[in-house]
């Protein structure tokens, strides 16, 4: 299991910490140091992961809970929360080049509430596709302090691309255009980035 470097800056001390308590015989705060630090390990997990083969499908951009479908704009959003136990790589739900990043500052209300898609720190990447634009929006919640994105404008992904990370609980939202795609996810459903099929394109 590959752990990101984004986890040394937290692990690293936790450990120095839980070493040092146990040379000098407190043994107890130095294994509570050193689970601290494992913990911290097991967040920044990034295994490897194969999707489905189907070209058409649109795949989930984070691990975690899909919540209520919302319909706006001729769009259709599909939001996934991320809880401190889910693997908060997020990858990209279909080839496509980057277009446009956006980030807009916020608030860090608890990232499961709606008004977390509009009110919460945010990084917007608006995608150009072969089907046509797709948005995915890394969103703060209240633990998560701190978007890590490794988009550029420019660049292109391969469907299941590593895109990003967001520490310590969050939320990915998800924009499909409305009347184009058939909706695979469920309200409730635990999601896999990479893996799990959220839409799938109609045939044109």
């Amino acid at each position: 299991m590959f752990i990101r470097e984004e986890a040394f800056p937290f692990a690293g001390p936790l450990a120095v910490s839980g070493v040092v308590c146990a040379a000098a015989g407190a043994w107890a705060a130095g294994a509570a140091f050193l689970a601290a630090a494992a913990a911290v390990c097991a967040f920044f997990r990034d295994p490897e992961r194969t999707g489905p083969a189907q070209d058409a499908l649109i795949l989930s951009p984070a691990d975690g809970r899909l919540l209520p479908v919302v319909r706006e704009g001729g769009r259709v959003r599909l939001s996934v929360f991320m809880s401190v136990f889910n693997v908060h790589v997020n990858r990209a739900p279909w080839p496509g080049r980057v277009a446009s990043v956006t980030y807009h500052p916020g608030r860090f209300m608890a990232a499961w509430k709606d008004k977390a898609s509009l009110d919460n720190e945010q990084v917007r990447t608006v995608w150009d596709t072969a089907r046509g634009p797709l948005e995915v929006v890394q969103i703060a919640g209240l633990i998560a302090r701190r978007i890590v994105s490794w988009v550029a404008e420019g660049r292109e992904f391969a469907r299941g691309d590593r895109i990003g990370l967001i520490r310590f609980g969050s939320r990915v939202d998800l924009y499909v255009p409305e009347g184009e795609v058939d909706l695979l996810g469920r309200e409730g459903e635990q999601v896999r980035a990479g893996v799990t099929p959220l839409a799938r394109w109609r045939d044109r």
